[in-house]
């Protein structure tokens, strides 16, 4: 089978991450995948150069100009399946589809990986009426499109995946000595772009409630984004500046969080949260909010502590609860591992995205 992914994001995130993962894991299954990818992103610079990658990325969601090359693309690469990982490249996908007259037309199937309604002006009506699957991080996002009148028949859910090999093969990295915290002090670590969605701001609330009863915690927060100077505001103002890091996107984030004490995810809204796999397959102990596709990666009581969003008290509670009950700690971290072993790995992903392909093509 031949596929064509887009994915127009110059950063790097959690979906970038899929995309890739699932293009070299179609490769690795014997299959065509051609990437299309932003010319100075991430996702390109991490794919490496070869034969079936192409950099093209739109200017705005209706990027007609950069349809019409898409649309060469289709003609020359003639796939089976267009896979749009991201919003920006369901638009200029949809648009190409209309421009290109190669028959059979490929089936556009798109990924959601984010619990956001679905816009409703006249173009993304539009784009969203050429997309023949949407495929769902998390079946609360697949809840959600139902909710929004997109059919059963248009809606899948395949839960997102890690590289548990990759994650393995990273070597520590002391977060001590990175951002030279004191010697045996405890680390919560939050990994997550600095939008409003990720909550960031209730994790430094939590941070002053819990450095009351742990003076000597630090918590550092990894990630870059439109927030910064208004969390690093926040931090000022509570006095903060030599507990709570924000030290910036990084690279080698597996590396640093193999060594952190406590994971933490602060969302607000969330498709899956594939941090919290990773922190999982690094056998760390989390707590995460109890909202959108986490309780379907977090068990309660059993491989990680959950609390309602916005609520600063709830997680600080639940950080201490992890920081001073080693035993505790130990049995959720374990238990996240194994789940996480058994039922996110990447190959999994795979397979089943290649069963939404021949869904679509009615093999």
């Amino acid at each position: 089978m031949v596929s064509l992914h887009i994915d127009t994001a110059r950063t790097w995130r959690g979906g970038q991450n899929q995309a890739l993962l699932t293009v070299l894991g179609l490769r690795a299954l014997g299959h065509r995948a051609v990437l299309v990818a932003h010319p100075d992103g991430e996702l390109r610079r991490r794919a490496a150069e070869g034969p079936d990658l192409i950099p093209l990325a739109p200017r705005a969601e209706a990027d007609f100009a950069t349809a019409w090359r898409l649309a060469r693309v289709f003609k020359d690469v003639r796939p089976a399946v267009v896979h749009a990982h991201d919003p920006h490249g369901v638009a200029v996908a949809a648009l190409a589809l209309s421009f290109q007259r190669v028959t059979p037309a490929p089936a556009l199937v798109a990924s959601r990986r984010v619990d956001f309604l679905l816009k409703h002006n006249t173009f993304s009506r539009w784009k969203h009426r050429q997309v023949r699957l949407f495929i769902c991080a998390s079946e609360a996002i697949r809840q959600l499109l139902l909710g929004q009148g997109v059919s059963e028949a248009r809606c899948v859910t395949v839960h997102e995946g890690i590289d548990l090999d990759h994650v393995a093969a990273r070597e520590p990295r002391s977060l001590h000595e990175e951002f030279w915290l004191p010697r045996g002090a405890p680390v919560v670590l939050n990994v997550a772009a600095l939008t409003a969605h990720k909550g960031q701001r209730y994790f430094i609330d939590a941070a002053a409630r819990a450095l009351r009863q742990l003076p000597d915690a630090r918590f550092v927060i990894l990630g870059e984004g439109e927030l910064r100077s208004s969390l690093e505001r926040q931090t000022r103002e509570l006095g903060l500046e030599r507990h709570v890091l924000l030290p910036g996107f990084r690279p080698d984030v597996l590396s640093l969080l193999k060594t952190c004490d406590v994971f933490v995810m602060s969302s607000v809204m969330e498709g899956l949260g594939t941090s919290l796999l990773d922190a999982m397959a690094c056998a760390k102990p989390l707590v995460a909010t109890r909202v959108g596709g986490i309780p379907e990666v977090v068990v309660e009581g059993e491989t990680g502590l959950l609390v309602p969003p916005r609520d600063g008290d709830a997680l600080a509670r639940a950080i201490l609860a992890l920081l001073t009950d080693e035993p505790l700690a130990r049995q959720v971290a374990s238990a996240g591992y194994e789940r996480v072993r058994r039922r996110f790995s990447a190959e999994r992903m795979v397979l089943e995205t290649l069963e939404v392909y021949q869904r679509v093509l009615g093999c």
